[in-house]
């Protein structure tokens, strides 16, 4: 049953006419109230609390919408707002980071959330989390990141160790408007970026496995956790020994939620 907390929240988008609300389509997931809708001509998704905390803090995931929910589900439990915008295959380059800009306002003018997001990013979901971020660390409380992409050349480029992926790789290099030689003096990425992200104070975990041949850690998580604590800035990193990419997330999820809930209240 849809509650009256969804259907108020629907009926009060203030920047929509009666009829274009009717695209916000209700449902439910894994027991809490969801609305689906098109924004920007994508897919979003925003799921609500019992009852959103004093706070009304949230979590932002930012690719793989679904995938080891745990954390999005111990969250919820906490109060706290779910939220999702789709920005498949543009691998955290400025149209994504537009696409979240667009979407912060919206949120923020229609649900009146925290002004700092969580910010969840999975594997490639690692880009725009931390491209976001470093263009608007006013917006961020703290940042989760898990086994995630922090150099293109990395992944999906396979210029390192990694396996590489030649068709994200095509994708990619369109998406950013670079070639084979370009892209190696390419500086906009959380590798380099993260630095602005550290000097504001926002404080990162990042969970991967060590034994990752998709995401190597030492191209990705060392080089940009290197750079952070250079900046003056705090990382965690949770090494799963033994763990490749997958699985993602822990299965007990309450090492991540404790440093989240501890970080994202201000």
């Amino acid at each position: 049953m849809i509650s009256c907390y969804l259907t108020l929240a629907v009926l009060s988008l203030s920047l929509f006419s009666f009829s274009e609300k009717e695209r916000f389509k209700p449902s439910r997931w894994h027991g809490f109230d969801l609305i689906e809708f098109t924004f920007d001509s994508v897919e979003a998704k925003i799921v609500f609390p019992e009852k959103a905390n004093e706070n009304r803090n949230w979590i932002w995931r930012a690719r793989f919408w679904g995938h080891e929910p745990q954390l999005d589900l111990a969250l919820l439990e906490r109060g706290y707002h779910l939220v999702y915008v789709d920005v498949s295959n543009l691998y955290g380059n400025q149209q994504a980071v537009k696409r979240f800009d667009q979407f912060y306002e919206f949120l923020q003018k229609n649900f009146h959330l925290h002004p700092r997001a969580v910010l969840e990013g999975m594997s490639r979901g690692g880009l725009i989390i931390y491209n976001w971020a470093a263009v608007n660390p006013d917006k961020v409380a703290c940042i989760y990141a898990d086994a995630p992409v922090c150099d293109i050349k990395s992944w999906p480029g396979g210029l390192g160790t990694g396996k590489g992926s030649p068709e994200d790789w095509k994708r990619c290099l369109q998406a950013y408007d670079l070639d084979e030689n370009s892209v190696k003096s390419y500086k906009n990425l959380p590798i380099y970026n993260c630095v602005k992200i550290a000097q504001a104070g926002i404080p990162a975990i990042h969970v991967c496995g060590n034994e990752d041949k998709v995401v190597p850690v030492e191209e990705n998580t060392n080089k940009l956790a290197e750079n952070y604590r250079k900046a003056g800035g705090f990382i965690e990193i949770v090494l799963k020994k033994g763990v490749g990419h997958h699985p993602h997330s822990l299965r007990d999820p309450t090492k991540i939620v404790d440093f989240i809930t501890k970080y994202a209240i201000k």
